[in-house]
């Protein structure tokens, strides 16, 4: 097994989610070709199939599309499309245990952002 890839996670959703990663990042563009399933297959010495289960996952969401003999390519508004989802999934998995949490210690809202604002540089413990 590739050392890449954590072994308790399905393997395709983890393809899948580098190539929204990279499109993210901006080191695939709109319009650009990704490698082929076999490629990806070739890269992490895993089953063309599964290789191709996360790229059809990312064809069913709009954020790829085939074009026939040449290749899979990401679509048109495929960054936008995967920012909002990223952006709603940092929501529901911070932002509401946070909001939760801060509820219970009385933090306030104005709290909170102090906290936020106070720099990468600040430990506590």
């Amino acid at each position: 097994m590739n050392p890449f890839l954590d072994t308790d996670r399905p393997i395709f959703q983890q393809i899948a989610e580098q190539i929204e990663d990279d499109i993210i990042n901006g080191m695939v563009q709109e319009g650009e070709r990704i490698p082929s399933t076999n490629e990806f297959a070739a890269h992490y010495q895993i089953n063309p199939a599964t290789a191709a289960k996360g790229i059809n996952q990312l064809v069913e969401k709009g954020i790829l599309f085939k074009k026939r003999g040449i290749g899979m390519f990401v679509a048109e508004g495929a960054k936008g499309i995967l920012t909002l989802k990223r952006k709603e999934q940092f929501y529901e998995t911070f932002i509401l245990p946070l909001k939760k949490e801060a509820a219970k210690l009385n933090i306030s809202v104005n709290d909170l952002k102090e906290m936020l604002e106070k720099g990468s540089g600040h430990n506590e413990g």
